[in-house]
């Protein structure tokens, strides 16, 4: 029996249609997942990391414990190594997924009198992170950097500032102006924070992500970077100083106590790497990309899109019932597209969700959008 607080909850879910449930893999289009460059159904890649472990005799399942005690295996230097100097970084922090990397910063690095200044669309990790902080915390308008130098200049505090955004928003798929937030951190000598998750494998250089495309390494005090969307694998790291990192080995609690990667895992990240620099994936995904802006306008439907140059595309579908009912239509005609609900967005801003991929066709981009033509009012 479910307390009954709990079951009121799950009833007002339902009453809301709002009611998250698991939906099994399907034989659909993918226009949903984060695998952007199709790396997570690599055969190349499944080859390469099974080749990495056996040169390096490493027959081993499981990692036998946190990474501070029995857990830290020879991988793991070898791909934080690796993933350093990818991103130009001093060091990197693997953790074991994004939200443990956001939820193990954020609780531990702003101290009691600092304040953080947050960008209101972002990631629940980032949030759930902020909550367990002893830091004030503040958020700004969507990627409104006057609004933020206006609250930097009024908030009043003791300690240092943090101002918290992502390079690519996974709910709008649009990107703040990184150079004037950069700007803004020199100004108000405050420590700025980006969550590059959906940015890695998309932008730049080999996929290097938006930090880099803009040479903004040094103004930059942490960025995240995640290797479960384009990377098509697991877990995620914190990149900064080698101070930064001895700090969070040693406040982390999301890093300190939990069981480490496993082998296999971290010789992925390794594989994945190493196809970035020779993949014609991401060229193909920005052809893509293109494709699906030109088809928006060529079907009219800029008033529904927002405005987006990364690979995910969101039309704003107002009402849970609403948006559930296209995504329906649209996934039994074959593409798998998924609505997202209010309370995960603000309600009326409910939408449809496009993951644009690599391996997508453009005769599927144009499909799937005259489609959704027939279903919305233009």
């Amino acid at each position: 029996m479910l307390p009954q607080k709990l079951h009121q909850k799950l009833e007002e879910r339902k009453a809301n249609n709002a009611l998250r449930q698991l939906d099994s893999r399907n034989g659909l289009v993918d226009f949903s997942s984060n695998d952007y460059l199709g790396f997570a159904k690599s055969e190349s890649i499944f080859n390469a990391t099974h080749n990495l472990l056996i040169g390096h005799d490493m027959l081993q399942n499981g990692s036998t414990g946190s990474r501070l005690l029995s857990g830290n295996h020879s991988f793991y230097n070898i791909v934080e190594s690796l993933v350093a100097d990818f991103h130009n970084s001093e060091s990197a922090l693997i953790f074991n997924s994004g939200y443990d990397a956001n939820l193990g910063f954020f609780s531990s690095v702003p101290q009691r009198d600092d304040v953080i200044f947050y960008d209101e669309f972002i990631h629940a990790s980032i949030r759930d992170g902020v909550l367990l902080s002893n830091a004030k915390a503040y958020k700004f308008k969507h990627n409104n950097v006057k609004a933020l130098d206006e609250m930097l200049e009024r908030v009043q505090y003791k300690g240092n500032a943090y101002i918290v955004t992502e390079s690519v928003f996974s709910m709008d798929g649009d990107a703040p102006d990184l150079v004037a937030m950069c700007e803004l951190g020199k100004k108000h000598k405050a420590f700025l924070v980006v969550d590059e998750a959906h940015a890695i494998g998309v932008f730049g250089t080999y996929g290097v992500g938006l930090i880099q495309q803009l040479n903004l390494e040094e103004y930059v005090f942490a960025r995240l970077v995640t290797f479960g969307k384009a990377m098509g694998c697991h877990g995620a790291a914190i990149l900064g100083r080698a101070v930064l990192k001895q700090y969070l080995v040693n406040f982390a609690r999301s890093f300190i106590y939990t069981t480490a990667l496993p082998p296999h895992t971290l010789a992925t990240v390794h594989s994945a790497y190493n196809a970035l620099v020779s993949t014609k994936n991401i060229e193909k995904l920005h052809q893509n990309i293109q494709h699906f802006k030109n088809e928006i306008v060529k079907n009219k439907l800029q008033n529904h899109f927002i405005e987006s140059n990364s690979a995910i595309h969101c039309c704003i579908i107002s009402g849970n019932e609403n948006v559930k009912s296209m995504a329906k239509k649209l996934q039994e005609n074959g593409f798998n597209v998924k609505p997202i609900l209010s309370p995960t967005v603000a309600k009326g801003e409910e939408r449809l969700r496009f993951c644009l991929h690599s391996d997508n066709s453009e005769s599927e981009i144009s499909k799937v959008l005259r489609l959704l033509t027939t279903f919305v009012n233009i």
